[in-house]
Order: structure tokens, then sequence, then C-alpha cells
């Protein structure tokens, strides 16, 4: 993934945060040599404290051919894409072009996250795993904690493989066009507000986060 420095996130926290509320992804897996990479589909649980980058945590069912896979290389990739929308080419053109000649771009948020991943298959540990990925996603909580030996989940426990992924390097990247003339931006903003499709205003909001202030005026005769 191309990283400009205008892209680039502000600090470990922006892509943090993000990442902590944008909890599905594509977990990458190496395949046997000649095959392509298997992508599992998943929702995760980032925990930023554990580690220096943080630590994931999932499960899979166990016949899920991935985890043979990662019994063999157990190195991955889980990729994050979202809040993006499409940027019509009249939106971005420059002052002194016809809007026809802009270059039409994507805006989206995306982290990929680098990682040694370590399978779980102790039952207590599965369970704490599963706990911790419940509290998580169902905070108000309704259901029944996982427990071994004990119903409704306990006998459900062999039936799956805890996953957890210790981060070994980050890759985030915002983009949003904070690098084009006032302008520009300014007609972009505009454009995504009055549009309003889906993920258009999430869009909006990082724009106007991240966008680059013009520079202060000077004193006249400066």
């Amino acid at each position: 993934m191309l990283i400009h420095p205008w892209d680039a996130p502000h600090s470990d926290s922006e892509w943090q945060q993000w990442l902590a509320i944008h909890d599905f992804g594509q977990l990458a897996v190496n395949g046997p040599p000649g095959e392509a990479p298997s992508v599992q589909p998943t929702h995760f649980l980032y925990d930023a404290e554990r580690g220096r980058y943080g630590e994931v945590l999932t499960h899979l069912a166990r016949p899920n051919p991935l985890c043979k896979a990662l019994e063999t290389d157990p190195h991955v990739l889980l990729s994050v894409v979202d809040d993006y929308t499409f940027v019509p080419g009249p939106w971005q053109a420059p002052a002194d072009t016809p809007p026809e000649h802009g270059v039409p771009t994507s805006f989206y948020a995306a982290v990929q996250l680098r990682c040694t991943a370590h399978l779980v298959d102790d039952p207590a540990e599965k369970a704490g795993l599963l706990n911790r990925q419940v509290a998580h996603f169902q905070p108000e909580g309704g259901s029944a904690r996982a427990a071994v030996g004990e119903a409704p989940y306990g006998r459900m426990l062999s039936g799956i493989r805890g996953l957890r992924l210790e981060v070994t390097e980050v890759r985030a990247k915002f983009k949003y066009g904070s690098h084009k003339p006032q302008d520009v931006q300014d007609r972009t903003a505009a454009g995504l507000t009055g549009r309003a499709h889906v993920n258009d205003l999430v869009a909006h909001a990082h724009h106007r986060r991240r966008r680059t202030p013009s520079p202060p005026s000077s004193p006249s005769g400066a």
C-alpha cells in the first residue's frame, strides 16, 4: 500500500482509535507454494494495550482451511478498509483548468496489520477469548458466558480454534485530499455534503479533520 506523507496518520492514536471501532476486516494467510493466499472475512477485537503495536483476538471454525495454513506459516496480514467514497473529477479540478479535466479519485481509510498468529486450543483460554470478544461487540450483555463444561457454549468450544494475532508492523493511511489547494478542498467538502451518499458524510468528517488550512495572509507591505 502506497502511503504519501500527506496521507500518513498524524499519530499512532489516530489509527488506533479508528481501528477500535472498525472491527471487521480481511485476514490474509499464506497458501502453499504456487498458490494464492487465503482470505477470511472476520470480526475481531483490537487491544492496543498488548505489546508494542497491540494484539488482535478472533477465532475460526476448526474445519477452516486457514487453521492448517497457520500451522505451516504464522505470518499473516489483517486488512481493514472503510469510510470510503468516490470523488468525481470536476470536484478535484484546479481553479485554472476546465472542470472536465479534473482527476477522479477515491477517499478511504485503511489499516494493515502484519501479525504473527498464535492458535489457541486450550478450552479455558478459548472461553476467555470468546468472552472478551462478546464483551466488545455486545457490551449490553444478554448472552451467557462461555465456560468449560457448562451450558450452553461449553460443548461448542471444541468446534473452534482461538486466534491471537501479535501485531509486528502497522501501515495506516487516511486518503482524504489534505494536500490539495484550498479551493479544491472547499469544493470537495461541498460536494460530499451535498451528495450525501453512503459514507459521504463520514468521509467529509475525515476530510475536514485532516485538511490543511490556508496560510495566514501577510501584512500589507511585508
